[in-house]
């Protein structure tokens, strides 16, 4: 959950890798996962989709206990806004989302009214972007 990865968690970040436009998403829910590489798309085990995942530089140490890395892997569920956007979460979000915007490597991301369902920015209106009301 984003609430629970610290800036200690990224520090080996070295590039966020976007599987869809990520312009035309809201938010992404973002989870800290045990990956067995440091880099390359990794096996996705939920419902939904992944959208994106991070990569980590070559001084990222596995784990001694487990022998993974701890990666950052950005998805949806098929109740997401993207999908259902009169659905559950036509006016808020999940826990763990937050807008893709606001992400980079090493930085947690954060929600904003983008993401939460509010009215869209000026920004977002001259890209044509609209938002459920």
């Amino acid at each position: 959950m984003s609430s629970l990865i610290s800036e200690n968690d990224l520090k080996h970040e070295s590039e966020l890798v976007w599987l869809e436009d990520i312009t035309r998403l809201d938010y992404v829910r973002q989870s800290l996962d045990r990956l067995p590489t440091r880099t390359g798309k990794p096996a996705y085990h939920r419902d939904g989709r992944m959208v994106g995942y991070a990569t980590l530089a070559t001084d990222a140490k596995a784990s001694r206990a487990s022998g993974t890395f701890r990666r950052r892997v950005f998805w949806l569920l098929p109740h997401d806004r993207d999908t259902e956007p009169d659905g559950l979460y036509a006016s808020s979000a999940p826990a763990e989302a937050i807008d893709p915007a606001t992400l980079q490597p090493r930085t947690k991301g954060r929600k904003t009214e983008r993401s939460e369902g509010g009215p869209p920015s000026s920004a977002m209106q001259a890209l044509g972007i609209t938002l459920p009301l």
